[in-house]
């Protein structure tokens, strides 16, 4: 479950992503090269800038299988048995809101095993925060303690996880006004600002996500039909819903998001979140040499290419995903937007 930077519509990630993962995996005992290769990653790319979105989750997922840990390459303080994620999903999929999801999460952390951290939802006025905090019976000391022990990458990828599964509840993109992260500013600084699209200060008390508390009143779309075809592919909806650089087109890729399950934000609503026209959006986008609709086919054309290189996912499982009732009309569109049917599709990649 792990969200790391995305760019463009080619869906990938830094390879310094990669490497890290590896680094936690051989420093639990475990050989990542047959994880690797189930991945399709080639060792010989590594020392390329990017690798493929689905590669890394597909990565992500061996990883966490292999080790036994849910929560692997985030903050714990534990091993969280395989199935925890799925039945804490179960427990808030009926919740009206996203923010009594993140309490309901925060008290799921109390009873299930494993991790010693929880999110911790904040409510000040006009704005709020969704922190990591300790599990009772963990003190302020050995709190401190466990965090202090966390790679700062760690630490990053426990929040935009926590972000983006927000994001998806929710089925658009959860706006932040800042983030805080207790480390020092590392290095790669810069990356965390488009990661997470807000402000990013270090060096703070705690690690946290700060919004607008009207934003916790946002209604969970999901339902457990949707939440079935999203535990089979995660963490691939929580990589993909944001995107690396600063263009117009990245920033409208950004609010149109990959969950395609609901119905898809108007070319007036995206101008509304951007603050402009839609003559001015259609304008802009226009000047780099693409267009509002455009956009619309190459995210869902990336979104549904990606769901079948999964082989647990079935036609039907990837039609609801994609937001078509009938599996004939998912047919018709993804031939229109390939030239190829699924069938062709999955023969040629899996």
């Amino acid at each position: 479950m792990s969200p790391p930077l995305i760019h463009g519509a080619g869906a990938s990630v830094p390879t310094s992503y990669v490497l890290s993962l590896l680094k936690l995996l051989e420093g639990q005992g475990v050989d990542p090269l047959p994880l690797m290769a189930a991945a399709e990653i080639d060792p010989a790319r590594l020392n390329q800038a990017e690798i493929a979105a689905k590669q890394y989750s597909k990565l992500y997922q061996k990883a966490m299988l292999s080790v036994r840990d849910e929560y692997f390459g985030m903050p714990s303080g534990g091993r969280v048995p395989n199935g925890t994620f799925r039945m804490m999903c179960l427990c808030i999929i009926h919740c009206q809101t996203i923010g009594q999801a993140v309490q309901r999460c925060s008290e799921f952390h109390e009873i299930s095993r494993g991790s010693k951290v929880k999110p911790v939802v904040e409510s000040r006025g006009r704005q709020a925060l969704v922190a990591m905090g300790g599990v009772s019976g963990v003190d302020d000391d050995e709190f401190a303690q466990l965090m202090g022990a966390c790679p700062a990458g760690v630490v990053r990828t426990g929040l935009s996880a926590w972000h983006h599964f927000l994001c998806w509840l929710a089925g658009r993109r959860v706006e932040l006004s800042g983030v805080e992260f207790s480390f020092a500013k590392p290095d790669d600084a810069a990356d965390y600002e488009v990661l997470f699209q807000a402000p990013v200060r270090f060096g703070q008390s705690r690690n946290l996500l700060r919004l607008d508390a009207a934003q916790l009143e946002l209604p969970l779309v999901q339902t457990e039909a949707t939440l079935e075809g999203f535990l089979k592919t995660a963490p691939y909806q929580l990589l993909v819903m944001i995107d690396g650089d600063n263009s117009l087109k990245s920033r409208v890729q950004a609010i149109i998001g990959r969950d395609f399950s609901r119905e898809m934000p108007s070319a007036e609503a995206v101008a509304s979140s951007l603050h402009m026209s839609v003559t001015t959006l259609r304008r802009r986008l226009q000047q780099e040499n693409t267009s509002f609709q455009t956009i619309k086919d190459e995210c869902r054309r990336e979104a549904a290419t990606n769901y079948l290189s999964y082989p647990d996912l079935t036609n039907n499982d990837i039609a609801g995903l994609m937001g078509f009732d009938e599996t004939s009309a998912f047919f018709r569109s993804f031939k229109k937007w390939t030239g190829m049917t699924p069938g062709d599709y999955r023969r040629s990649v899996l």
